[in-house]
């Protein structure tokens, strides 16, 4: 399996080769040059699998410059219930990913039962297993360098910290994410681990990152690499979850599953995408945003329209405050069919902060064939989602996936099971749930008082050059 960025000027590339490397050479991101197409006898097969082994069968699809008994043998160790042991609603932690049925045909999928309590610790958790492995067999050492809107931060710092020849430099928005989460990050002591808080918002610090990252010399130099949902391992881990859904959902491989999905950078929702690509069957594909609605607007309008940081709101399901979702270029890759030239155009007005039209486009005429629906929610929409779905099902859902309910309620299909996926627990955004329920959210009780913990961060202005050369004075 090679591997071919959305902007088309770099050359194919193997994917230990990406694995460190983060974003193309040529500014794009890289996808597979074709998704491998799942057989039925190869879907009635993986359906008694565990997640460890299903998670194998779909990656050995992906990486093919791992020998599979070394690559089975991390994902095994990535992928059991001592890990993922935050489980609730009676879940089973050795189904990794379980769901909770809420009635008839509709359901929640635990995805947040990792260390961090989020959904991206089902692929940063192996992320950090890749990194060590491959950084071990060259001999060579890596500075991560990421953004975070809230969640992606916490889980690459707990993936990585301790590892063999990684350091992580996690830029965040200063004060912009919970106070839960600020201390999930910032309390953190391992010498390997360097969190610097952007006075400004998550696009700031985000767009920081894509400018270190274009910085080719700089990039060779300092050995900078890349554990934001740019990274195509991430979009490839999370490709399983969605095969394991389904096969808990349904009862045999005749039937459709819709998937309802919080998205702000459109990671997780694009790897629901590559999955229906490859043949799983997904009759639908519900994206829901907050309040920043870039992406409902696109499906709704075809129009890409990045905002500001004016216009940027900031919300009470902050890791959906994005106003340039990253990944969004690999979809719209594929939906122009798969030409470069059309995404280097279409992303140099992106770039510069402009917006694009498809609508009048024979691209946009496709749009269908892709499953996609959308919709967006409001604070005063989550507030009353949590409290429906506490007083209707008992189930306390976080701010993210109270998003991702409200909307897939708006899009059911008849006799077609929906999964919201959830994306959070409760505990990371205590304030909004009092709000809501004028009650706290459970929290582990190892995690109890991790706000009181000794904060290690440092306070700097979105300035690329100054966050270089703070890299510089730590590598």
């Amino acid at each position: 399996m090679r591997y071919i960025s959305t902007r088309g000027n770099a050359a194919p590339q193997a994917f230990c080769d990406i694995l460190l490397g983060g974003l193309a050479p040529d500014g794009g991101l890289y996808l597979p040059e074709s998704y491998p197409q799942i057989s039925r006898a190869e879907l009635d097969a993986w359906r008694q699998l565990s997640y460890a082994d299903l998670a194998y069968e779909i990656l050995s699809k992906f990486i093919t410059d791992i020998p599979a008994a070394d690559l089975k043998a991390l994902v095994a160790r990535t992928y059991t219930a001592d890990v993922y042991r935050y489980t609730r609603n009676g879940g089973d932690a050795a189904q990794i990913t379980p769901l909770t049925k809420l009635e008839d045909g509709l359901y929640t999928q635990e995805l947040s039962n990792g260390p961090t309590l989020a959904f991206k610790d089902m692929a940063m958790q192996l992320l950090g297993n890749l990194f060590e492995y491959v950084l071990e067999k060259r001999g060579q050492a890596i500075n991560i360098l990421g953004a975070t809107s809230g969640d992606t931060g916490s889980a690459a710092e707990y993936a990585m910290r301790g590892k063999h020849n990684v350091k992580v430099f996690m830029l965040s928005p200063d004060g912009k994410m919970s106070a839960f989460q600020r201390a999930q990050m910032y309390s953190l002591q391992d010498p390997n681990i360097f969190n610097i808080a952007v006075t400004g918002l998550f696009d700031d610090a985000q767009d920081i990152v894509k400018a270190v990252s274009n910085d080719a010399e700089f990039k060779a130099k300092y050995k900078i690499g890349a554990v934001n949902s740019i990274n195509w391992a991430r979009v490839a881990a999370q490709i399983v979850y969605y095969f394991q859904g389904y096969f808990l959902a349904t009862k045999s491989n005749d039937e459709q599953v819709a998937f309802a999905v919080p998205s702000g950078n459109f990671g997780n929702i694009c790897a629901g995408h590559i999955a229906r690509q490859m043949g799983l069957p997904i009759a639908r594909l519900v994206l829901a945003t907050n309040e920043n609605d870039v992406l409902d607007e696109f499906f709704k309008t075809g129009i890409y329209r990045p905002r500001s940081a004016a216009e940027t709101s900031i919300t009470s399901s902050p890791s959906m405050d994005i106003s340039k979702a990253s990944n969004f270029e690999r979809f719209v890759f594929d939906l122009v069919g798969r030409d470069p030239a059309v995404v280097r155009e279409l992303w140099a007005k992106v770039d510069k902060g402009l917006a694009f039209d498809l609508s009048a486009t024979v691209h946009w005429q496709k749009i269908g064939n892709f499953g996609f629906v959308s919709g967006k929610s409001s604070h005063v929409d989550r507030i009353n989602t949590i409290r429906f779905a506490q007083g209707r099902y008992n189930v306390m859902l976080d701010t993210h996936t109270a998003d991702g309910l409200k909307v897939a309620l708006e899009h059911r299909l008849p006799n077609v099971p929906m999964i919201v996926l959830e994306t959070a627990q409760p505990a990371k955004f205590e304030e909004t749930i009092r709000e809501a329920l004028g009650t706290e959210p459970v929290r582990p009780a190892d995690l109890a008082g991790i706000e009181k913990l000794e904060q290690r961060v440092v306070v700097m202005a979105p300035d690329v050059a100054a966050v270089k050369q703070f890299l510089v004075e730590r590598v």
